[in-house]
């Protein structure tokens, strides 16, 4: 496993993040817990979650997925060795996540000890925004549609709500996710000059089918020194072998859920994965270990967040970092992805 610090930090993570959004809905607590376990035999020591998960988000499952880490950490006692991620929500339209929800004192104070409470821990290590309070392009929403009238977030609230918090010991560092590049540059330039914490990371999707961040925040990632946390970097499971052919697997989640997932129906998405599956062919490769050994090459990242359903899957995934791209495999990929650009964004 290699390791990278979180930018700014003396903590070290492993290059591969071990996602947890399945664990409560498609897997039990007994199947998070060997996958915590094997990840962490691989050499893992970050995991990440957020209070809204089990995905997809409904009443009876939310914070599900921090109770089956909080119950492990307790079994293990391991607390010390790990590096928890946890995140706020946003404004929801669903009502049970607070449909009106701000990044405000109350919310935030809320929020957090709910998670660290289902965690059985004092302090999460990384507390990141999980979406924009203001509306903008995310979620599957390429263009950006101004409207005057859009409230804003009161970034140095937010940022003093979370300083306060650092100071109690109850969080280490604060990242944000889901966010553009004006919303990023609002936190970095408000923190800096009201001498507040700054944003360590973002967590934005990235994979072969979605290089939006590459446009305007690789830029900033590199420069402000704020470390990319990749999410999706299967682009949901499409960049496998296992949709290909117009296969419905059973259990899956676009079979499952197919209206959940509506940022990657472009039918160009598809075309492209299959150009990506040929080309991983060609040179012998797994398409997912190919995916996630492209995303694991970028300067900005700090860390790829994987997830499976199944050991197997798990297994492969956290093994793409022993998976090295040829220039000539790197080559063909800019050409499929010039052909089709970001067809999942």
């Amino acid at each position: 496993m290699e390791y990278n610090y979180l930018p700014g930090t003396n903590i070290k993570v492993s290059k591969i993040c071990l996602g947890s959004m399945t664990w409560g809905q498609q897997n039990t607590e007994a199947e998070g817990h060997e996958q915590m376990d094997y990840a962490v035999s691989s050499g893992i020591n970050f995991i990440d979650t957020a209070e809204m998960y089990s995905v997809p988000a409904r009443p009876e499952t939310q914070g599900s997925t921090e109770k089956i880490i909080g119950t492990w950490l307790q079994k293990r006692k391991n607390r010390e060795n790990m590096i928890i991620a946890s995140k706020v929500c946003g404004p929801s339209a669903l009502p049970h996540l607070g449909a009106g929800r701000k990044f405000n004192r109350e919310n935030i104070t809320e929020a957090l000890h709910a998670s660290l409470k289902r965690l059985q821990t004092d302090y999460i290590d990384l507390y990141q925004l999980h979406w924009p309070e203001r509306p903008s392009n995310y979620f599957g929403v390429l263009g950006y549609q101004h409207k005057s009238e859009d409230a804003v977030t009161n970034f140095r609230e937010t940022l003093q709500v979370l300083s306060d918090f650092i100071k109690e010991g109850k969080i280490r560092y604060i990242g944000v996710s889901n966010e553009t590049p004006w919303g990023l540059m609002q936190y970095l330039k408000i923190g800096e000059y009201e001498n507040l914490p700054k944003a360590v990371t973002i967590q934005n999707p990235y994979n072969l089918v979605n290089r939006v961040f590459e446009i305007g925040l690789a830029e900033m990632s590199i420069r402000e020194n704020v470390g990319l946390l990749a999410y999706s970097p299967l682009g949901g499971g499409l960049l496998s072998t296992k949709y290909l052919g117009g296969n419905k697997p059973e259990g899956a989640r676009f079979t499952l859920w197919s209206n959940y997932f509506t940022r990657y129906a472009h039918p160009n998405t598809m075309k492209a994965v299959e150009l990506y599956a040929a080309l991983a062919k060609e040179h012998n490769l797994s398409l997912s270990q190919m995916a996630l050994a492209f995303v694991n090459t970028r300067r900005f990242l700090t860390s790829t967040i994987v997830g499976a359903t199944s050991m197997g899957q798990l297994k492969e995934n956290i093994d793409s970092m022993n998976v090295h791209l040829s220039d000539a495999v790197l080559e063909e990929l800019e050409k499929i992805h010039l052909q089709f650009p970001n067809p999942a964004p």
